[in-house]
């Protein structure tokens, strides 16, 4: 519950509460907020039981962990009825990623030289229609659509 409390910050807090409450009441505060955290574990159990049985006996697996997104989605990709594992595995982003960037760059992925719209150096002009000119005549430049 209080892992990320170094022992500076539990010395700062212990003397805190000794000048809040006083060093005589400071016992029965720290018996009282034991007695409240039992209490409402003791609460929480019981409701986590009363759940249990009215969801009946198909529901005796049923864990309130799981309502948690990130430990369902676990749950889910290590259960592999629905074959995730198998599609994550064919699916190489890497490979996927790189062949679209080659594509935006205009590299040729293809090393075979049928490349019908390519230039000399391998280059695909991704700006131009395929059928155009390749005259490097800029549009017309409209100033009034400025």
């Amino acid at each position: 519950m209080f892992n990320d409390i170094g022992p500076l910050e539990l010395v700062t807090l212990i003397v805190l509460a000794v000048l809040v409450f006083g060093p005589d009441k400071l016992p029965k505060v720290i018996q009282d907020v034991t007695r409240t955290i039992r209490k409402i574990r003791d609460f929480s159990e019981n409701a986590k039981q009363d759940i249990r049985q009215e969801l009946g006996p198909e529901f005796k697996d049923f864990e309130f962990e799981d309502l948690n997104p990130k430990t369902f989605i676990r749950k889910q990709l290590d259960n592999d009825d629905l074959g995730l594992k198998e599609i994550r595995n064919g699916f190489d982003l890497k490979k996927e990623m790189a062949e679209v960037a080659d594509a935006v760059h205009g590299r040729d992925t293809d090393p075979s030289p049928s490349s019908a719209s390519g230039s000399a150096d391998g280059r695909v002009d991704m700006t131009k229609r395929p059928g155009t000119p390749a005259a490097d005549d800029r549009p017309p430049f409209d100033a009034d659509a400025t």
